[in-house]
């Protein structure tokens, strides 16, 4: 799956008064870095301006106020992502938010718009931020967090290329990383083999501002595919997934696993528990279910909309490091 140019829905990676915002940077101070002392984390600025790569900080610290009051800190990290994702539902669905300059890659982030992939990073992203102290909740910690999931080895170096754009490399170094587990072999998952080659097509270059602006990188995307078609990639068929319903647990990650044969995946979510069941919450692209970020039906049912889904991936995300 291409992260910001998904073949359908052409994705890969919505305030508060102004007294409000106000009161919101008085309990939650904006410190330009956490100092890097010793067992901390350095926090680096953008490379782009804010108003580029931070949109919706009214939003933002609306998220900071009411993990305040109901105490996200103390649920574990696929209830406190559930939490997050559930208070972002409403946003609306936006197509290619990171795609945020000609060719200088950075973190980034867009309170009042997402889609599929940048949905369920930042409800863990901001998930991960509030485990810490009240006062380290900043732009900078929460792009921090953003970093660490979206980019090869959790560092950005200013490159398209260090963007991760497909989910089975992100599930295989985040794992690597110690940030979670792809679960879905123990599931009773099967595996798939394909060649994945989407980002070199003329489709991907063309719905990308970074590769439009720089076709050199395209081998490099054609070296990454070629390393990912190698990958172990397993899935649950839909006519297994409700009898693993009952195992999924709140915050996993679901990939959408299409029956195109140049890449994996096709969309992304989260599970959020629903009694036995589990129901898929995700950025819905679909005009008929207003185009925005829900908690929609059974995951099970979601599957049988398109003829196109053919399973599930399921990755469960584990804590990050705290800032120090």
């Amino acid at each position: 799956m291409s992260k910001r140019s998904l073949v359908t829905h052409h994705t890969r990676r919505s305030a508060l008064a102004l007294s409000g915002a106000a009161g919101a940077a008085l309990l939650f101070p904006r410190c330009r870095t956490i100092p890097n002392e010793e067992g901390s984390t350095a926090l680096r600025q953008p490379r782009l301006p804010w108003s580029t790569v931070f949109k919706g900080e009214a939003r933002f610290q609306e998220l900071c106020q009411r993990a305040g009051r109901e105490k996200w800190a103390s649920l574990p990290i696929g209830k406190r992502t559930t939490a997050v994702g559930t208070s972002l539902c409403g946003t609306a669905y936006v197509n290619y938010t990171l795609e945020i300059d000609d060719r200088v890659e950075s973190p980034s982030v867009n309170f009042n718009g997402m889609d599929c992939w940048t949905f369920y990073e930042t409800s863990l992203a901001m998930a991960r931020l509030v485990k810490n102290p009240p006062f380290q909740w900043t732009r900078e910690a929460l792009l921090h967090y953003i970093e660490l999931e979206r980019y090869r080895s959790g560092r950005c170096d200013g490159t398209y290329v260090s963007r991760m754009h497909h989910l089975e490399e992100v599930f295989a170094n985040n794992e690597q990383r110690g940030l979670g587990k792809n679960v879905t072999a123990s599931l009773g998952g099967q595996q798939l083999r394909r060649r994945v080659k989407y980002m070199q097509t003329r489709t991907a270059v063309r719905n990308s501002r970074y590769l439009r602006n720089d076709p050199s990188m395209v081998p490099a995307m054609a070296r990454i595919e070629s390393h990912i078609s190698t990958l172990p990639v397993y899935y649950i068929p839909n006519s297994k997934v409700a009898s693993i319903e009952s195992k999924l647990q709140d915050g996993d990650v679901l990939a959408i696993v299409t029956n195109w044969h140049s890449t994996y995946t096709s969309h992304v979510g989260l599970a959020k528990r629903d009694g036995a069941t589990c129901r898929f919450m995700h950025a819905c692209s679909q005009r008929s279910k207003g185009r925005r970020c829900i908690t929609d039906s059974r995951i099970s049912h979601y599957l049988r909309e398109k003829s196109t889904n053919i399973g599930v991936i399921v990755f469960r995300p584990g804590e990050a490091p705290l800032l120090g």
